[in-house]
């Protein structure tokens, strides 16, 4: 689904529609959106030639996912391709799923530029047999495909699945996005003027939906704790020419600051100053680097410039980075602001669209299992969250509560434990209403504990989104809470 600040230009510019792939969403309320719809599963040609195998590219899990909703390969998702592979030559496009391994983790057992020689002997063949998700050309040869951090790597051409694409069409005007995820934003029914929290806001979707809604006035502040997923937020909110959107690095179990003498170190050191835990993991890091280089005494040299030593330690380090890409922790590049927490009571409305097991996402290609003490997890998890959303949000304000999963536990479950625990907290009545009734009930789990759901006459009062359904959606939760007086 494709969310538009302006729908109509967008619609008349596209006249015909598209072969009517591309169609205006009929649900009262959502004028702002249309619907994009794909075709397949298509039957792919592997491309045997003669019985021999066509060059191959593997990509990364979260990948193929992509590509299989539509995207093309972009750089930083191929693990490994082929030997002598040139800009223009047809690759076939696998995808590396993770295996169990010794140590009980998960992992694709392939570094980021592996050469695959096609031969039965290649210890990563078998790998190659895993998934075959389509055909595409190079844009790149297999050299700059890792030696360039960004880019297109392969243009798929023939897909399981085909949707049509939205890469840089009308920047700025539209966003992507499921329709459980924007109905989420409208169930918030933010109001200009107001001061609202995302929780946990990357990639910035319902963020800038938020803002749209707000008419860009306001104030949307937007956490996450990842710097590289900070950025991303910014530069989305930079992209649709929305000013009301302030971006933090939070961790959202950190949220709330118990008072101001709390952020007195914010305003007395500069935003640059490494934190104590920060400097705790380099110190650390820079310890066992040094150890390595008494281990190895002949192999430092001596920078001329400076003066400092380099040992091979560091070299092996920079080289192990280099050859497998930056990794999930590293930064991109840019600057945010962190943020200390903030005080009780100081938002009229927050959404809290917790990380959880995500098994409603489609379409998803297992890396794990989930177990009932995974899941169970989970849930804890998103009980914590809550409690600071509680925190945050002022008497009379609105929590509006999602996660992108079917799980009841972390769905129908938090709902439960909401109720109990706040009394101060009730259930509303959510706008537009899309999304199915949610569980009444509860089950009792293997290990004895049991999970308490709904209770009659709430399960109206919250939305489930079914994949299974008609509507053909991701698996999605929405619940939405009002906040009478706190002291009562």
């Amino acid at each position: 689904m494709l969310s538009s600040r302006n729908f109509l230009p967008f619609y008349r510019k596209e006249g015909c529609i598209m072969n009517n792939l591309v169609s205006k969403c009929m649900i009262p309320g959502l004028d702002h959106v249309i619907f994009v719809r794909g075709s397949g599963p298509h039957a792919i040609d592997y491309g045997l030639s003669g019985g021999k195998s066509p060059k191959e590219v593997i990509v990364s899990r979260k990948c193929a996912e992509a590509v299989l909703r539509g995207a093309q390969v972009y750089v930083p998702g191929v693990l490994a391709c082929s030997a002598h592979v040139e800009k223009g030559d047809v690759v076939a496009v696998s995808v590396a799923v993770e295996q169990p391994g010794a140590d009980g983790g998960w992992g694709a057992n392939i570094t980021r530029g592996t050469i695959l020689q096609g031969s039965p002997a290649d210890p990563y063949y078998f790998e190659r047999n895993g998934l075959y998700i389509g055909q595409g050309i190079t844009m790149l040869s297999r050299a700059g495909m890792f030696r360039v951090p960004v880019g297109v790597a392969v243009d798929m051409n023939c897909r399981v699945f085909d949707l049509p694409s939205f890469h840089d069409l009308l920047e700025g005007e539209i966003f992507l996005q499921n329709l459980p995820s924007i109905i989420a934003a409208r169930a918030l029914d933010p109001q200009r003027g107001e001061r609202i929290l995302d929780m946990c806001a990357a990639p910035g979707g319902k963020t800038t939906a938020i803002a749209i809604l707000m008419q860009d006035e306001g104030e949307v502040i937007a956490v996450d704790r990842s710097h590289n997923k900070v950025l991303d937020i910014k530069k989305l909110a930079a992209e649709m020419d929305l000013t009301c959107i302030t971006p933090y690095k939070l961790d959202a179990l950190k949220a709330v600051r118990r008072s101001e003498s709390d952020d007195f170190a914010a305003s007395h050191f500069p935003q640059d100053v490494v934190g104590i835990e920060e400097r705790i993991e380099k110190t650390s890091m820079a310890a066992s680097d040094d150890l390595d280089a008494e281990l190895v005494p002949q192999s430092c040299d001596v920078n001329s410039k400076n003066g400092t030593y380099s040992s091979k330690a560091v070299e092996r380090k920079i080289m192990r980075k280099m050859r497998n890409g930056p990794g999930r922790n590293h930064c991109s590049g840019g600057r945010v602001e962190k943020s200390k927490g903030f005080l009780p009571n100081s938002f009229d409305r927050v959404l809290l669209d917790a990380p959880c097991s995500a098994l409603g996402l489609r379409p998803r290609l297992f890396a794990g299992e989930e177990t009932v003490e995974s899941l169970r997890n989970h849930a804890k998890y998103q009980k914590r969250m809550f409690d600071q959303a509680v925190q945050l949000v002022r008497p009379g304000g609105v929590i509006v509560y999602s996660t992108c999963t079917i799980n009841p536990g972390e769905n129908e479950g938090l709902v439960r434990y909401a109720l109990d625990t706040y009394k101060f907290l009730s259930l509303a009545s959510q706008h537009p209403r899309v999304g199915g009734p949610g569980l009444l009930g509860g089950c009792q789990l293997s290990d004895g504990y049991t999970e308490e759901w709904l209770r009659p006459g709430e399960e109206d009062l919250v939305q489930r989104f079914d994949p299974s359904s008609p509507l053909d959606t991701i698996g999605f939760f929405i619940a939405k809470f009002n906040v009478s007086s706190k002291a009562a």
